[in-house]
């Protein structure tokens, strides 16, 4: 899901996310670990010296982040370079390369661990091989504005009934307000929408239509090449994000992973099994007969996937923002503005709400933790600690003072050449500042948060979007009647907030059945049987879709239902006590 996502997911989506090194280092050892709960037991982080001593004697920590981050600068950047100015600690970073499952296994068993890691959701493999502190204590003692920024929010932090140490900060859901703009919903390319007129695009019907009547027109691209109607990105977990999480989202439902929720019982059911999800990957076998969808969707690489929207060829795409955004931001370093894309909230019909925005609340879970074999754990949670103060919030959101924003009559303001070179050239941008590398380091305050002196947390505000717009994407908007995207999609407040945060964001005990099954069902079942039934010849897409109904039920998905139900249960039960 929105999910930068359960192996994304979504979602962050914006912000790129963290990734990071397997191995340990740092030169100042003044202790081990801290409270292991039900951990191993190589040391107690109350032993680690005078915890009191501000220090920025220069120290190292190596970090392993389940996410990918290709354009990490080592802390080179200028965002970066001011945190170990004002920290001393400079991070050593290895980043995932696709799925980082089977990497996470792998440092569990190997009993080695960098110095911090961020799991996603896997970090149960971790706590079952003792690798992990217990931060409740260092939060306590050497964390006052991690304490500050969760305040009430502190109890969701706890692993478990069973088990109540605080193992992760959490750092894929931020606290208190609320996103101004969204990174979701179905996908045109500018020129698309303008040649036709600005066309309604509320249902896959509107959408299909304004593919076809463009290629019908414009078969291939100015060099002759063939204009592709839709493609999907199915390359390893990303199908989730481009391919089957659209699946509820246009029949009304939130993102709660792999799971359909009843909100009242908390009743659980794998989201496949939903009658009116059968008939939206009907539409997309209907895409595929009609010529409309990439036939190579299910074979092709995700740099291919990537490509092919760099080369400005694609007409529609059902993904999230922070999934091609590389791509979209290459044509915008061309001056390729209209072959950007806008962002809809397409559904089945019109009898469905769009689910992207429906909200989940705080939702603690994933996030980022010190290992047993961090070297001074207390000057690692004081780190962490300074990417939650008020001054790390900003300096990680809107950059440096005076290189990337100014203070005019009390409130910060960023200079056009700096929103033009957000505009412009993204990746660079990015690659120079550092603004975004580090949101996923650490606890964050969310959109529309106001710090002391008034001013936004973060630069994700209305008056900012609008100046970080292009003419083209302005042009477009103007067009529908909004000034930014997230005003098409029904809004957050039209929905109930789910009482488990998101489902996807629950932790999956490893060696349980639940966790076994559910890779079975997904991984075994799931990823082979739909692309089958959207690539089905005419007339055998009931008949694929029936035999994945019956491997569903024969390789024991309603034993896997029951388990997650129980989790879920259980979340809502830690966060109510």
């Amino acid at each position: 899901m929105n999910s930068k996502r359960k192996w994304v997911g979504l979602a962050l989506s914006a912000a790129l996310v963290i990734g990071l090194l397997a191995g340990c280092s740092g030169n100042n050892n003044e202790g081990n670990t801290g409270n292991t709960g039900n951990t191993g037991n190589k040391g107690n982080a109350e032993n680690s010296g005078n915890a009191e001593v501000e220090s920025l004697d220069p120290i190292t920590f190596s970090l392993y982040g389940a996410d990918e981050s290709p354009n990490w600068q080592k802390m080179q950047d200028a965002v970066g370079k001011e945190i170990t100015k004002a920290t001393g600690v400079t991070l050593d970073g290895e980043f995932a390369v696709g799925d980082s499952s089977q990497k996470i296994s792998l440092i569990a068993a190997s009993g080695e661990y960098p110095d911090l890691i961020s799991p996603k959701g896997e970090l149960s493999k971790l706590v079952e091989a003792g690798a992990m502190i217990d931060l409740t204590d260092l939060i306590e003692k050497h964390a006052p504005n991690i304490k500050k920024l969760f305040g009430d929010e502190m109890k969701r932090l706890r692993y478990s009934n069973e088990d109540k140490s605080i193992y992760v900060i959490p750092t894929y859901s931020a606290v208190g307000g609320g996103a101004f703009e969204t990174d979701g919903g179905f996908k045109l390319q500018h020129r698309v929408l303008k040649e036709l007129g600005y066309p309604k695009i509320n249902t896959v019907q509107d959408f299909e239509n304004a593919i076809k009547a463009y290629l019908e027109k414009h078969p291939t691209d100015e060099n002759g090449n063939p204009n592709i109607g839709l493609t999907l990105n199915a390359d390893d977990w990303r199908i989730l994000i481009s391919v089957t999480n659209p699946a509820f989202w246009s029949t009304g439902a939130p993102d709660d992973g792999e799971y359909n929720i009843n909100i009242e019982t908390q009743e659980v059911i794998y989201h496949y099994r939903r009658p009116e999800e059968k008939e939206y990957f009907r539409w997309l076998n209907h895409m595929y007969l009609e010529g409309l969808l990439d036939p190579n969707s299910f074979v092709q690489k995700y740099d291919q996937y990537k490509a092919k929207i760099a080369s400005g060829r694609v007409i529609g795409l059902i993904d999230q923002v922070w999934d091609y955004a590389e791509a979209e931001n290459a044509l915008k370093t061309e001056g390729k503005f209209d072959y950007g894309y806008g962002r809809f909230p397409v559904t089945l019909s019109d009898e469905y709400k769009d689910g992207t925005l429906w909200p989940s609340g705080f939702m603690a879970g994933w996030g980022i933790g010190i290992t047993v074999d961090n070297p001074d754990p207390v000057r690692a949670i004081k780190f962490l600690d300074y990417l939650a103060s008020e001054q790390g919030q900003i300096l990680l959101n809107w950059g440096v003072e005076g290189q990337h924003y100014n203070i005019e009559n009390g409130k910060r303001v960023i200079p056009q050449e700096i929103n033009d070179k957000k505009k412009n050239d993204p990746t660079g941008f990015q690659k120079e500042s550092g603004i975004g590398f580090y949101t996923n380091f650490g606890a964050r305050y969310g959109d529309g948060v106001l710090d002391s002196s008034g001013n936004y947390y973060t630069t994700s505000f209305p008056e900012q979007i609008i100046a970080t717009q292009n003419e083209v994407e302005k042009e477009t908007l103007a067009a529908y009647g909004v000034s930014t995207w997230k005003e098409l999609f029904p809004q957050p407040e039209e929905f109930p907030v789910r009482p488990w945060g998101a489902a996807w964001n629950i932790t999956v005990p490893a060696d349980s059945e639940t966790n076994v099954l559910q890779e079975r069902m997904m991984r075994d079942i799931t990823w082979k049987r739909i692309p089958q039934a959207i690539l089905a010849k005419a007339g055998e897409f009931d008949s694929i879709w029936d035999k994945y109904q019956k491997d569903l039920i024969d390789a024991g998905v309603e034993k896997m239902e029951d388990g997650y139900e129980a989790l879920v249960k259980e979340r809502v039960s830690l966060w109510n006590d």
